[in-house]
């Protein structure tokens, strides 16, 4: 099917007013994320059934009316393996496709996989070997070629027809609502920001800091964190974690110290050195003249509890349970990450989920009328917030 490439106002309106009408568009993001925090959105692909366009957001100065087909509840946006697109949509316009179907999630609601790529769906429903040669562009470079800018559009041009099938057997299953949720779930997840006082959570092997180097991680962490946001950089552009965790561990004193730390970027040294040596003394004597019951706890890990492995044990069992009740794979009711992070929020009195005002994913949507019986039974009741 050709194609029409949209690089004008007047053009993208026309389109998205003629999409208004449909039951559901089809929808892809082509973005570049290398050494930046945020996906730089690139190319829109979108194919309504009846016409297939690619959206160029670089050359167009009014983006509003696809916004507004983004944000019609009325008409289903189809989008495959979206959690990227919601991301680059969310940074580009601060806004979300809605509803979403995502079709990557209904192929593992149907058991044709738990992480079924597009191009195995197209070849499973479709019959059709797609083309993926294309998947390295600079999607920021202008001019595309046109072999560029023809993987772009096979990339919807399926994505109906599968819909069509996925939803039909998703209906008849009585899981539509499943998908339209976890989508909204994901969302809420994207839109979530760790406090920059938290970012040590997410840095590895920190469980192995006692209470003053965890302070010192802790206050570079916000540091590298803020300085990534404000930056536009990805988090290891701006200093790489396990440097950072060294500098704390061995809770470096001087630049020279940085320096000898094994693979460093020096030029991160020049940029950052005097901030992070700074930041390490005024964490060292915050940490010695705070009384020791309200200094920062040690990190726990779930594997540390003596209860956690038989814990675990009966959840799965919980788990597998209600997958065969609802007739699906295990994996999709709960994940052992799902369940991890259930144990976290009930045992711990901080971690990422809560820090970020999230419940965790058993608890929420379509798993909590689910799961909450025989969490409330194994657990007891939920943690304050």
């Amino acid at each position: 099917m050709q194609y029409q490439l949209i690089t004008t106002s007047e053009q993208l309106e026309k389109v998205c007013t003629a999409a208004q009408r449909q039951e559901a568009v089809a929808l892809d993001t082509e973005f570049v994320r290398t050494k930046t925090l945020t996906p730089h959105l690139g190319l829109i692909q979108l194919y309504d059934g009846h016409q297939l366009v690619l959206i160029d957001p670089l050359a167009i100065d009014n983006m509003r009316p696809f916004i507004e087909l983004m944000e019609n509840t009325e008409v289903v946006k189809v989008l495959h393996s979206c959690s990227e697109d919601i991301e680059a949509f969310l940074t580009a316009f601060d806004t979300v496709p809605t509803p979403v179907f995502d079709t990557q999630l209904a192929g593992s609601i149907l058991d044709m996989g738990p992480s079924l790529g597009y191009a195995k769906l197209v070849e499973l429903l479709c019959d059709i070997s797609l083309d993926k040669g294309e998947s390295r562009t600079d999607w920021l470079a202008r001019p595309l070629r046109e072999a560029q800018l023809s993987y772009a559009a096979n990339d919807v041009l399926y994505l109906l027809p599968c819909y069509q099938q996925l939803a039909s057997k998703v209906q008849e299953a009585g899981k539509v609502h499943w998908i339209y949720q976890e989508i909204a779930l994901l969302v809420d997840k994207k839109r979530a920001q760790m406090p920059e006082d938290f970012a040590y959570l997410s840095i590895k092997n920190n469980w192995r800091l006692n209470s003053e180097q965890l302070t010192v991680l802790q206050a570079l962490a916000a540091w590298r964190l803020n300085t990534a946001r404000k930056k536009d950089l990805a988090l290891n552009f701006v200093f790489k974690e396990g440097h950072l965790f060294e500098a704390a561990q061995r809770l470096i004193d001087s630049k020279s110290g940085l320096s000898r730390i094994n693979g460093v970027n020096h030029q991160s040294v020049r940029r950052y050195g005097d901030t992070i040596i700074t930041l390490i003394e005024e964490a060292r004597a915050r940490y010695a003249q705070t009384p020791e019951k309200l200094r920062l706890p040690v990190v726990l890990r779930l594997i540390d509890i003596a209860k956690y492995k038989k814990t675990l044990a009966e959840l799965k069992v919980i788990s597998d349970q209600i997958a065969k009740d609802n007739a699906v794979n295990s994996d999709v009711i709960a994940s052992k990450k799902q369940l991890n992070q259930l144990l976290k929020w009930y045992w711990f009195s901080v971690d990422e989920t809560r820090v970020q005002g999230l419940v965790p994913d058993v608890l929420s949507t379509w798993r909590e009328p689910l799961f909450r019986p025989h969490v409330t039974r194994l657990l007891g009741d939920a943690p304050a917030q």
